[in-house]
């Protein structure tokens, strides 16, 4: 389990002042020093991740964060990196010290709230007291889950996990499908997957694996290829594939080998919908008729990397897209956390796959450009109609179309 990616992990934010006692629960929590614990306020500044098994939820990603109340220049920039692990929490843990509490707390809820993210007041340093009334009555008035919890006392960590449970939200523990919904038991699915530069030595990437997963989770089977040897494997199945999946780079010969009653899409398509709102991004990709010469286009990578020859986002993407909008386009690229305040300067951003985000960090990107009045696609989305394909590639998503 401590293999499992990021992605695929419960995100648990654990927000609040400085000094509150977010690194001691933590610790607490975890049964490890995981993060440095100090009288001294400030003493985290990076967020913490801790990821580990947490019976019975599963696979889960602890993130301690700065406090919230820091200040100056420095202070700043902490406060701004713990505003990001907002965007991509699942769950919040705001703690709370018992005797501080006033309007800091509640817009610190209310942003959670806001962004739609299940919160759970933990009531620290219960051996020093009973927590101020304004808290209690506040918690109560608005029917916040509340936990009232010593670090100090390794019990309380199994009324933490009661209270997780309750709040857990049902799109990680019911978790939508790679394409296990897409075929039947005793199916087949071919994967094309090319092996270029890019591609990890000696592995395959973690759409693919997870597709295969998935597969196999619905009594399925498949095939695995080169974009190479595909027309050769489709002549010589007995069976016709229920559906063909191709990493996006390959998209144009794929398309031109499979026949037309079989279908079609890829990894990053099925990531679309895995990790964010299919629908949307659609309708994203549909904004690249609209570029024209001088406008901004943003390439948003999940995973930081060195780009090897022929990079997808920096130079594929790029080119197809300019060809097919037929303008001189400017491209931003920013990679793993990195995501600009300010969209309004672009006219269209191009998300990866996100195959090491959580669906919730996606879904609040695709918010943040809505917000911004800025169309969100992704790499396979905006690939497929760059090249002409757009609707083969969806053919297994007929109602999108």
């Amino acid at each position: 389990m401590q293999r499992t990616p990021k992605g695929l992990r419960l995100h648990i934010g654990i927000f609040g002042r400085r000094n509150a006692g977010k690194s001691s629960f933590l610790n607490t929590i975890t049964g490890q020093d995981v993060a440095i614990v100090s009288d001294i306020a400030g003493t985290t500044t990076d967020p913490v991740e801790k990821p580990m098994e947490l019976h019975p939820l599963g696979p889960v990603l602890f993130i301690d964060t700065a406090g919230l109340d820091d200040s100056g220049t420095l202070g700043e920039k902490r406060v701004d990196k713990t505003t990001q692990v907002i965007e991509r929490t699942d769950v919040a843990v705001i703690v709370i010290d018992p005797q501080a509490w006033d309007s800091f707390e509640t817009s610190l809820i209310e942003q959670c709230q806001a962004a739609e993210i299940p919160v759970i007041a933990l009531l620290n340093k219960a051996d020093l007291g009973p927590p101020c009334p304004e808290a209690r009555a506040y918690l109560d008035a608005h029917k916040i889950l509340s936990v009232s919890m010593s670090c100090r006392d390794a019990e309380d960590r199994d009324v933490f996990k009661n209270a997780l449970l309750q709040i857990a939200p049902d799109s990680f523990l019911q978790a939508p499908p790679m394409l296990g919904d897409l075929i039947r038991p005793g199916d087949m699915v071919v994967l094309v997957v090319p092996i270029d530069l890019e591609a990890p030595k000696g592995r395959l990437i973690l759409p693919q694996v997870q597709s295969i997963r998935d597969i196999l989770d619905t009594d399925a089977t498949c095939a695995v290829t080169k974009e190479r040897e595909l027309r050769a494997l489709l002549d010589n199945l007995k069976q016709k594939p229920a559906l063909v999946v191709t990493d996006s780079q390959a998209f144009l010969k794929v398309a031109g080998d499979t026949p037309d009653d079989v279908p079609l899409t890829s990894f990053s398509i099925l990531f679309a919908r895995n990790k964010g709102d299919l629908q949307s991004l659609v309708t994203g990709a549909r904004a690249i008729d609209t570029l024209a010469s001088g406008d901004r286009v943003l390439i948003a990578e999940a995973c930081t990397h060195h780009p090897v020859g022929e990079d997808i986002g920096r130079v594929k993407i790029p080119r197809w897209i300019s060809q097919y909008a037929g303008a001189k386009l400017d491209f931003d690229v920013r990679s793993g956390q990195d995501f600009p305040a300010e969209l309004e300067r672009y006219k269209l951003v191009i998300q990866c796959g996100a195959c090491t985000f959580n669906r919730k960090q996606v879904l609040s990107r695709i918010l943040k450009c809505r917000a911004a009045g800025v169309p969100m696609t992704n790499y396979g989305l905006a690939i497929s109609y760059s090249l002409g394909i757009f609707e083969r590639a969806l053919t297994p998503f007929p109602h999108i179309v």
